[in-house]
């Protein structure tokens, strides 16, 4: 097992096996020395935990933001087994390059980056400095299966 991968079990994850694609792409491509996973959703065990829209309400098919920060580390770690899939080993990380992150909101929901901190603080404390990164956090209207967060990240390797 890497040492990446015995952190992550040293803070209470795991990294799970790489999620099938749901259309026609791949999860993971390398080029030169990097790494661009696709868009990874929240998937735990074939399905998402939760479907909806963030919101601050609680009306019914909304998610809240605290549970959306959760899924939005769920979605780090299956964008990392998707790494893991084309690299071989999680060591061979050197850097976390970037962070796109995507929130299926309500219009009146403006904190994206909050939801999306899920996926950019599990990172520094899975690879420390190495996963200091830069980051975008998008409001969209819906995403795939209406899941209520997208994660996708851009790795360098050695």
């Amino acid at each position: 097992m890497s040492r990446i991968e015995e952190r992550i079990i040293e803070l209470g994850y795991r990294l799970p096996e790489a999620p099938a694609p749901v259309a026609a792409y791949v999860p993971a491509v390398t080029t030169g020395n990097y790494v661009f996973t696709s868009g990874q959703l929240p998937f735990v065990d074939g399905a998402l935990p939760a479907t909806g829209k963030v919101s601050e309400s609680s009306a019914e098919g909304t998610v809240s933001p605290e549970d959306a920060k959760k899924y939005a580390a769920i979605s780090l770690l299956n964008a990392l087994a998707a790494a893991k899939q084309v690299l071989g080993d999680l060591d061979r990380v050197v850097k976390v390059v970037k962070v796109v992150g995507f929130v299926s909101s309500e219009t009146s929901f403006f904190a994206q980056p909050a939801v999306i901190n899920g996926a950019s603080e599990l990172l520094g404390e899975i690879f420390g400095e190495a996963g200091i990164h830069a980051r975008s956090a998008v409001g969209v209207p819906v995403l795939p299966l209406d899941s209520p967060v997208e994660v996708e990240l851009i790795l360098e390797y050695a």
